[in-house]
């Protein structure tokens, strides 16, 4: 196979193995102990992981001194494989989605957790969750093809407000932009969609084509006007929001993306995960081959074409897939990973000089 390096496989290695230098391992620890390790996500200070699993838990983890230990365990919740977490920006919710169709919200009670709210009305597998940046929207996505939105009052009553059945297949990921009120997901159609909300619904506001097969993830970078994603076509596309007008026949409050860059030749399997750093800019990715590989932005002139360096490649990260990877929000470098061994591991990105 021909990499994007130009190189030959034999080649890569030689080249990726002298970037282990900048990634390393800290710490490795037995997370979901004979179970997957299927997502991590830090709190917004960055002093609480949660962590799920095949075993039907979350898992709070959290520093003392210099060893990370777990602090609390959510078992209570859930029937079925927790798939995904995701923590309120105030940082006193947590919720958590899983394969037995409902969505957990629990509150932080000291150091302890309660399931406060249990959400139903997905058909099936919840895959992931997300919430909206003012904390007052979460959006659900499922195997059922529809992605919800929902609301929550002062009363703290969470409300269905719309059900978008944009997508035509299982739906994965849902990430909302880091500073306004747009969703996006992915899903096994190939395709990314962006919704915003009109005249007091939720609609699609544009499509994203290019990808050959299912989208795992997505991420946006720290402003918003550029989104990462990463499919089981082994490639990660970069989207660009470009300005919309009239003379092309699109609404000006319709976002307008464009990909400014496919990273291809680097992965060897699905990508099932990616993930961009809000401090450094870095984009991390989790793929199948075990791998863990970190891309920087170069610097262009030209806004429409995008370029980005493999800076780090750590080959063997994890003894299974590598499922998930999730930036520290607070310490520039800080990388958390875990995968289907039930690990979760913590590394050190050191940025190329």
């Amino acid at each position: 196979m021909e990499n994007k390096l130009g190189c030959e496989d034999s080649e890569v290695e030689i080249i990726t193995s002298s970037m282990k230098d900048t990634l390393t391992l800290l710490t490795r620890l037995s997370a979901h102990p004979d179970s997957h390790c299927w997502f991590l996500a830090w709190n917004p200070s960055g002093t609480l992981l949660a962590s799920c699993g095949g075993d039907k838990t979350i898992r709070i983890w959290g520093k003392e001194d210099d060893t990370w230990v777990c602090k609390s365990v959510l078992g209570e919740g859930h029937q079925r494989t927790v798939r995904k977490v995701a923590w309120s920006p105030c940082g006193n919710y947590l919720a958590s989605v899983s394969f037995d169709a409902t969505t957990c919200i629990w509150m932080k009670k000291k150091e302890e957790f309660e399931c406060v709210t249990t959400l139903e009305g997905h058909e099936n597998e919840v895959k992931s969750v997300a919430w909206a940046p003012s904390g007052n929207l979460l959006a659900t996505c499922s195997r059922d093809k529809s992605v919800w939105v929902w609301e929550v009052d002062e009363e703290e009553e969470y409300e269905c407000v719309s059900v978008l059945n944009s997508h035509t297949q299982d739906v994965k990921h849902v990430a909302w932009h880091p500073n306004q009120e747009l969703l996006a997901s992915a899903s096994y159609d190939d395709t990314v969609k962006l919704y915003r909300e009109e005249e007091d619904d939720w609609v699609c506001c544009a499509t994203l084509e290019g990808h050959t097969s299912t989208v795992w993830s997505l991420s946006f970078n720290q402003s918003g006007d550029q989104l990462a994603t990463c499919s089981d076509d082994r490639t990660v596309r970069i989207w660009k929001e470009i300005s919309s007008g009239k003379e092309q026949g699109v609404s000006k409050k319709d976002p307008n993306w464009t990909c400014v860059c496919t990273l291809t030749g680097y992965h060897t399997r699905t990508i099932y995960d990616v993930n961009w750093s809000h401090l450094t800019g870095s984009i991390a990715t989790a793929c199948g081959d075990d791998a863990i590989r970190i891309f920087e932005e170069d610097p262009c002139s030209d806004p429409m074409q995008s370029t980005f360096s493999l800076t780090a490649h750590m080959p063997r990260a994890h003894s299974q897939d590598v499922n998930c990877v999730a930036w520290h929000p607070k310490e520039p470098g800080l990388l958390a990973s875990c995968s289907d061994d039930g690990e979760m591991a913590f590394w050190q990105y050191q940025r190329p000089e």
